[in-house]
């Protein structure tokens, strides 16, 4: 350690705190600054997680567990891994939505860079500025569209701060070589714009190619400065997610969680409920509400999955039935995008439906006349799937997959214990947000978490480990393959389709390996074993214990 005194104190990943020995404090300039008592991690962590309970609400929690961050990343990240189950939801979905609305209100230390677009012409000098000079991860947004909660302008920075505080925790990514970005390019929330407390550059959202080429001078201080951090975009609008990725995937280290995490994690859903239900992937027929840039990545998924197992691309096509406020997605409709036209269903699939009159068919039309098998929600429209309309589904279907997947838990587009009530128990339920088990014909039912914190941080760890110098779709459906395996239900049908929380830093090295073997397989990273690739990413797994200037 080259820090001493106040300074050491201040730098959260050096500070232990109370732990640090009496000589320690002797050598480093401590001693009067910290208590008499030296304690152990585990009396912190005991300490930390009393005054976590006194909090009086989620967040509050959330604003302590920040704070916490901001003082001693150690002490954090091991308060975490002994409370995953319970912490998880209040760094991450749903309380960081809340985190995110409060951002300006709860604002305390900075953390991260803020990229705003009135210093556009400065961003390698941002760069530069960064906490930690060694950056393998970064998450940036643009604050659009924050989980379910719309534009929060420079407040999306706490999905970048909570999206990486995952990439440690299960992932084991080294804190300081992580990097949370905002690209601040004002805001169209009329709240945030009147509110005197609001922290970001008080202007309406730059559009249009003015944004794209903001976008670009951002590219360019990554390639410039951290050419081989992997740049993961989040929450960005359907208008620009798309265009961004097909823009730099091939040009950096990138990915968009939303469109191709979101498709890989209900993938592995998929393929590990089809199992569980005794069924086949072809034999699948998939009605979706919500047909933005997240719905139609897991459509894509699911459709190549399909060509794989032996289906014609047009059939394929043709077994996706994607709803959104328009209704049908459907061939006759001029307002739909490219990536949304693939989905398009001919007219004539529904034309003969008697109670249609001009308007598109909604989703209770669609669960009415398909023989659905697979109903995802990616919509943010609370309650969309009504007890009628998944009675009808499960009417045709013995074991329905039933996937309400949007978040915050307030948008979620049914409530579980509906879901398996409605289905007299038959139903394989996923959500986008944590739910507490279901209790049901004497039995309780863990809910499934499907959601990206499946995928990510193990993303993140394979590209570590195996130096890969892009992230391509054959990598996501690799680790979604992957995380089926773990699937609890494959060897009981009632568990869980996807690993409990506390178990993903483990499945996170599985998932790792095979995303590094697909690099390989396709060039993109070094040829070695699959023993190597393991033992790389057990290796580079950070695991939060104090460092120590010398012996105890």
């Amino acid at each position: 350690m080259t820090l001493t005194g106040h300074r050491l104190l201040a730098d959260p990943m050096l500070n232990a705190g109370t732990a640090f020995t009496k000589q320690e404090r002797s050598q480093l300039g401590l001693d009067g600054l910290l208590p008499p008592t030296v304690e152990t991690i585990d009396q912190q962590v005991a300490r930390a997680y009393k005054a976590y309970q006194r909090k009086c609400d989620d967040l509050e929690r959330h604003i302590y567990l920040r704070a916490l961050q901001d003082t001693n990343e150690v002490l954090f990240y091991r308060l975490l891994l002994d409370h995953i189950d319970e912490m998880v939801p209040i760094i991450y979905t749903p309380v960081v939505a809340q985190g995110c609305r409060q951002f300006s209100r709860i604002y305390r230390r900075p953390r991260g860079l803020f990229v705003s677009y009135p210093l556009r012409h400065s961003i390698a000098t941002l760069f530069r500025n960064r906490p930690h000079p060694d950056v393998d991860v970064i998450v940036v947004t643009d604050g659009e569209r924050v989980l379910g909660t719309g534009d929060q302008g420079v407040g999306g920075l706490g999905i970048s701060i909570g999206k990486l505080s995952l990439y440690t925790l299960i992932g084991g990514i080294p804190p300081s070589r992580t990097l949370p970005i905002v690209l601040d390019v004002g805001t169209n929330n009329p709240d945030h714009l009147r509110d005197p407390e609001y922290l970001g550059w008080r202007h309406a959202r730059v559009n249009g190619q003015e944004y794209f080429d903001f976008v670009d001078q951002f590219v360019t201080g990554v390639k410039q400065e951290l050419p081989n951090a992997c740049v993961q975009w989040e929450d960005f609008a359907a208008a620009h997610a798309r265009p961004i990725l097909d823009r730099y995937r091939n040009d950096l280290l990138t990915f968009n969680d939303d469109i191709q995490g979101t498709a890989a994690v209900v993938l592995a859903a998929i393929l590990a409920g089809v199992q569980a239900a005794g069924t086949a992937l072809t034999r699948q027929h998939i009605v979706m509400l919500g047909a933005g840039s997240a719905s139609i990545g897991v459509a894509d998924y699911l459709r190549h999955a399909f060509v794989a197992a032996g289906m014609a691309e047009e059939e394929a096509r043709s077994r996706f039935w994607i709803v959104n406020r328009g209704g049908l997605l459907h061939e006759g409709r001029t307002n739909l995008t490219a990536e949304q036209r693939v989905y398009a269903q001919p007219v004539a699939a529904f034309g003969g439906w008697p109670e249609l009159s001009e308007s598109s068919p909604g989703l209770a039309d669609v669960i009415r006349h398909v023989d659905a098998t697979i109903l995802i929600g990616l919509s943010t429209a609370a309650g969309a799937f009504t007890e009628s309309i998944v009675r009808e589904m499960a009417r045709k279907v013995e074991r329905p997959l039933i996937f309400p997947l949007s978040n915050p838990t307030d948008r979620s587009e049914a409530a579980p214990a509906d879901l398996i009530r409605w289905t007299d128990g038959r139903a394989l339920v996923a959500t986008g947000s944590p739910f507490p088990p279901v209790t049901y014909g004497g039995e309780t039912l863990p809910i499934s978490l499907c959601n990206n914190v499946n995928i990510f941080p193990a993303m993140g760890l394979g590209l570590m480990a195996s130096g890969a110098g892009r992230v391509t779709d054959a990598m996501m459906v690799a680790a979604a393959q992957a995380l089926a395996k773990q699937s609890p239900a494959l060897a009981n049908p009632a568990a869980p389709l996807l690993p409990a929380v506390n178990d993903l830093r483990r499945v996170a090295v599985d998932i790792a390996v095979a995303v590094g073997l697909e690099a390989q397989r396709t060039g993109l990273a070094r040829g070695t074993s699959s023993d190597e690739l393991r033992a790389r990413a057990v290796a580079s797994q950070w695991t939060p214990v104090y460092p120590s200037s010398g012996p105890k």
